[in-house]
């Protein structure tokens, strides 16, 4: 590992948190996880946006531990159970060679499902395997609550970025992910990585190879949030960003405990109805919008 990349992980700043513990030390922050990685699933996963799951599936890499605290997350095990000491970690040479088998069994690109809070160990990994001969496409799936110089350590090696854009409002962003300041950094991140890959690009066959994709989950009680996020994306990045406008929220997490009333039901039909129509009057024309029970 270059020496930058351990400054980032001896005074920890690889994300807006900011924690500055030594994670080379054995030291944990706000994600609960050191410099050894803990990898809850690695498979080839069919579920993703028909662009990058397409045929053969994408190549998923599930990292243990989360830099937000979302009370509705769905996986919460994985995010907010972690704790330090529990489970088996992983050295970025680890991850190369499964990096290269995912790509051996055939999958479309290499899938980093929450990274944010590992992106030195990450960029370690990658340049192993790319030296060892990974050539398909590396898509970077986050919350979008990235630190500025983690998403230019990763300019260049990554091709898709795929970031969730939760919510509007500082108010719900402390409520509910712990993060007052989400937005304004998803917003940055966002911005950065459409200057980085630009809109989504498919092949021939309808397989993304590089560019910008992101999700939106509409969140019951929440269209408000909803239309400023998709006349953001529409008003700043344009009206070709590909955006997946999502409905299959269920209460999940923290929600059940009874603290988070307002989200403790479905997302009525009729919301995500209202929210397909805020698309199309925000002139997004690149939207998949498919209906998930």
């Amino acid at each position: 590992m270059n020496s930058l990349l351990r400054e980032q992980l001896a005074r920890c700043e690889c994300c807006p948190r900011n924690c500055r513990v030594n994670r080379l030390a054995g030291k944990v922050g706000f994600c609960r996880v050191p410099a050894l990685i803990k990898i809850c699933h690695a498979g080839l996963h069919s579920g993703e946006e028909p662009p990058i799951s397409s045929a053969r599936g994408s190549g998923t890499i599930f990292f243990a531990g989360c830099n937000l605290s979302c009370v509705f997350c769905q996986n919460y095990d994985i995010s907010q159970g972690v704790r330090p000491g529990r489970g088996r970690g992983s050295e970025p040479q680890e991850i190369a060679r499964l990096m290269l088998e995912l790509q051996r069994r055939g999958c479309h690109n290499i899938n980093f499902v929450t990274p944010e809070h590992v992106v030195p160990q990450v960029i370690e990994a990658l340049a192993e395997a790319v030296e060892n001969g990974l050539r398909i496409p590396v898509v970077y799936n986050t919350s979008a609550y990235d630190a500025p110089e983690s998403l230019d350590l990763l300019d260049g090696l990554v091709d898709i970025y795929m970031p969730d854009f939760k919510i509007w409002s500082p108010e719900l962003g402390k409520r509910w992910l712990k993060a007052a300041d989400y937005p304004e950094v998803a917003r940055r991140a966002i911005r950065t990585m459409h200057d980085q890959v630009g809109p989504l690009q498919l092949d021939a066959r309808g397989v993304a190879r590089r560019g910008l994709l992101i999700r939106h989950l509409v969140l019951p009680g929440c269209l408000e949030e909803t239309r400023a996020i998709l006349n953001w994306i529409a008003a700043e990045l344009g009206p070709d960003t590909y955006v997946n406008l999502m409905n299959q929220y269920r209460p999940a997490g923290k929600v059940g405990e009874g603290r988070y009333p307002e989200l403790d039901r479905a997302l009525p039909p009729a919301e995500f109805a209202r929210a397909l129509r805020m698309a199309g009057e925000a002139g997004l024309r690149r939207l998949d919008s498919r209906t998930r029970p």
